[in-house]
């Protein structure tokens, strides 16, 4: 662990494995409760120097983790494979959107501005000025997921620190590597000590004392609702942000082109084998074309490679955990004899890989239309008016993103209007994201905004600065 800018180990050593095949990769250690003290100590300690340093020079260091980021892309890729078993292509974009990130982030520190207000605008303010500036709030708590184990946590700390915060990481218990890589790159770079901890071990634990702690001013989540609504209930008067998945659905409306919708939705809903938050869950289909749109979704699913992760022609490697790949064939299951069709693929593979499966005619009810998968499954189901695919889209207790696919400007934007989600995409899936734009949902789904900017704004103060003249 990084603590204080030390190396820390306990006496109780975590064996990390790759999921593929069950290898062990790593090893790390569990943080107990005086580790978790020890590093909220550490980022509280370095509070006053991260206030003392200017927005470039916070900058700076920033933009030297881009770099570094960036000549390491190699090396860090094959950490994220280790851990996490995604395969090496979708590894590499995994590195080069968290330096990205990190990049936004140092050009948002020197955007850390406030506003004048205008005072006399009523007669009791004649003869006052004030002004408003942004402060950091302190020691934020950053509590990553296993799926993007170094961009979502990018996604937390870079931000937090361009904002002159400190910052105590807990990654998930089954991918912490690349977040101790990335102290070492911060620390490198001339973060100064404390500023950035990482502690390692159980999340539940771990994550109960961080937000229960007296010296953490912010918790920032990833990860399922469950955990979620615990931590907003604990954390009291803390600020809380909290992304919290989905089951994203696409309307494809019949006048779409079905070779590109059939694509992107190919992509969407198997890409790290369905582990994304946004991976494309439910599609809605206009029942005029749905039969050619099945034939193209499983003709393309059925090209995927599946395979070693380090094999650079993977496409589907394994879910996290045997586990979670029983639970999803056991989804698929359930379907299946609620009357679902199998179009293609369902098969439980080797240790934890699950074909990519294409459903069709899929309950509403079935756990794969109504809850969040994380695996290599979507469901198609027919519509017949594009009032009907809204429905069924808002019907769900999830709203983080969604699109159509359509020619009709106007359906379009009336879907846009009417689907109660944070991002909603026209011609494109949802599971499509850049780094600077803001991230977040309603509903289950979440509250709050990442996207440096908009993460920026939760993680800093405003205060108001008046005087008379």
């Amino acid at each position: 662990m990084h603590i204080g800018g030390k190396a820390v180990k306990t006496a109780t050593a975590l064996k990390v494995e790759l999921p593929y095949d069950g290898s062990e990769v790593g090893t790390v250690y569990r943080a107990f409760r005086e580790q978790v003290d020890s590093a909220v100590a550490a980022a509280k300690a370095a509070g006053p120097a991260m206030g003392e340093m200017t927005r470039e020079e916070r900058s700076c260091i920033l933009r030297k983790v881009h770099e570094a980021m960036l000549e390491r892309r190699d090396a860090l890729a094959s950490a994220i494979v280790s851990e996490c078993g995604k395969p090496i292509r979708e590894a590499r974009t995994e590195v080069e959107r968290a330096a990205y990130t990190i990049l936004f982030s140092s050009e948002e520190a020197h955007r850390l501005v406030g506003e004048v207000v205008p005072m006399d605008a009523e007669p009791a303010g004649k003869g006052h000025y004030a002004m408003t500036v942004r402060e950091p709030l302190g020691v934020i708590a950053a509590i990553t997921p296993f799926n993007f184990p170094m961009n979502l946590a990018m996604h937390k700390i870079g931000p937090a620190l361009a904002a002159g915060n400190t910052v105590v990481h807990k990654p998930a218990s089954t991918t912490p590597i690349s977040g101790i890589l990335m102290a070492d790159i911060f620390a490198e770079c001339g973060l100064p000590q404390g500023a950035l901890n990482v502690i390692t071990g159980p999340g539940g634990e771990i994550g109960d004392l961080l937000v229960f702690h007296p010296d953490v001013v912010m918790v920032t989540f990833t990860g399922s609702p469950e955990v979620g609504l615990r931590i907003r209930n604990l954390a009291g008067m803390k600020r809380v942000t909290l992304e919290l998945g989905n089951n994203s659905a696409v309307i494809v409306d019949e006048d779409a082109n079905l070779e590109e919708a059939a694509a992107r939705c190919t992509a969407g809903a198997f890409a790290h084998s369905g582990q994304v938050c946004i991976s494309v869950q439910r599609i809605y289909v206009q029942s005029r074309v749905k039969s050619e749109f099945l034939e193209r979704m499983a003709a393309n699913a059925g090209k995927l490679v599946i395979g070693h992760p380090r094999e650079a022609g993977t496409d589907i490697s394994s879910l996290i955990t045997p586990k979670e790949a029983e639970r999803v064939q056991g989804w698929v299951a359930e379907a299946k004899s609620a009357g679902a069709k199998v179009v293609t693929g369902g098969e439980h593979r080797g240790r934890a890989t699950v074909e990519p499966t294409v459903l069709a005619d899929v309950p509403e009810t079935s756990p794969v239309m109504c809850k969040e998968v994380f695996g290599p499954v979507v469901g198609v189901n027919g519509y017949e008016r594009l009032e009907e695919a809204i429905e069924l889209v808002n019907r769900s207790d999830y709203g983080l993103q969604a699109g159509i696919y359509t020619r009709d400007m106007e359906k379009a934007w009336k879907a846009a209007r009417q689907v109660h989600v944070g991002g909603f995409m026209i011609n494109e899936i949802p599971q499509f994201r850049v780094d600077q734009m803001p991230y977040g949902g309603v509903k289950l789904s979440g509250s709050g905004r990442e996207g440096p900017r908009y993460a920026i704004e939760e993680m800093t103060e405003p205060k108001l600065i008046c005087w008379k003249v």
